[in-house]
């Protein structure tokens, strides 16, 4: 399912995932493949807060991981962590409004993480929108995908729903090795993204590399329920009080320590061991 992938060995220093300086008795960071994974689903379906944990998860276990963040109508990036929690702040739409999208202009756009020195991210900044920089094509949004391949081995996408003008977010799902297909336990969610699908049709969909996951599931939705709504998913992602609590708060990044979390942590750890085999 994976498509072959040139890992980024050895970052140099200084680079992205440098900290400048000499750091003695660093572990080596993670040898392995890794590869582009897109997160997508209904609206509501929580693609930001399982891609933000994936990604993560990943940093924690030393892999160096680029976030995208592609929603350009309410940037996530200020939900994820504080302000006073990344070195720099600069912006997506920056590297979408060039003529031609290089590394060394992703790399400069990159925002690093104080804590987390395996994670950096990308996306728009609080009060920006899809008319704060000029329109962009598909060419940029590929050359973009392209540049984070080179840039890190693992490289999270957390996607839009609304796929018919989200450029970005369109292409992501037809570049990436692997699609994360959230839904909610609903129709809703199931009408909604049987409504989307005829959009990727024509284009380079694979159905084959998409991972069918139910969301947010409650404890009364049990297996009878999810397989009627949604038929057979490959992950289940179960509700957590405290991962509530950690979006309405705007700090995705910190640890899950709660006994209502243990069963989503075990399940990011499966997906994570099932796309990239970490």
């Amino acid at each position: 399912m994976m498509r072959a992938v040139t890992p980024m060995l050895n970052f140099k220093k200084g680079g992205i995932f440098g900290r400048g300086g000499s750091e003695p008795n660093m572990e080596p960071d993670v040898l392995d493949e890794g590869g582009v994974l897109a997160v997508w689903g209904s609206p509501g379906s929580g693609k930001t807060t399982v891609a933000v944990k994936i990604a993560k998860y990943l940093a924690d276990k030393k892999r160096n991981v680029v976030l995208l963040l592609c929603d350009m109508t309410a940037p996530m990036l200020p939900c994820i962590c504080p302000s006073s929690e990344l070195e720099c702040e600069r912006s997506l739409g920056s590297v979408l409004a060039a003529a031609h999208v290089s590394e060394s202009l992703v790399k400069h756009n990159c925002v690093t993480h104080k804590r987390l020195s395996h994670l950096t991210m990308l996306g728009m900044l609080k009060g920006e929108n899809e008319y704060t920089y000029p329109p962009y094509s598909e060419t940029q949004a590929r050359e973009l995908i392209e540049c984070l391949r080179e840039l890190a081995p693992y490289v999270v996408i957390d996607c839009g729903s609304y796929i018919a003008n989200d450029i970005l977010s369109a292409v992501a799902l037809m570049e990436a090795d692997s699609v994360l297909r959230l839904a909610n336990c609903d129709l809703k969610s199931v009408s909604y993204l049987s409504s989307q699908l005829p959009l990727l049709r024509d284009n380079k969909w694979d159905a084959d590399k998409q991972y069918k996951t139910a969301s947010n599931l409650r404890p009364d939705q049990a297996g009878e329920h999810i397989g009627r709504v949604l038929g057979s998913v490959a992950f289940q992602l179960p509700h957590s009080q405290e991962l509530d609590s950690q979006y309405l708060a705007g700090n995705l990044l910190a640890d899950l320590s709660m006994k209502d979390s243990r069963a989503f942590r075990k399940e990011i750890e499966k997906i994570c061991g099932e796309v990239f085999d970490c």
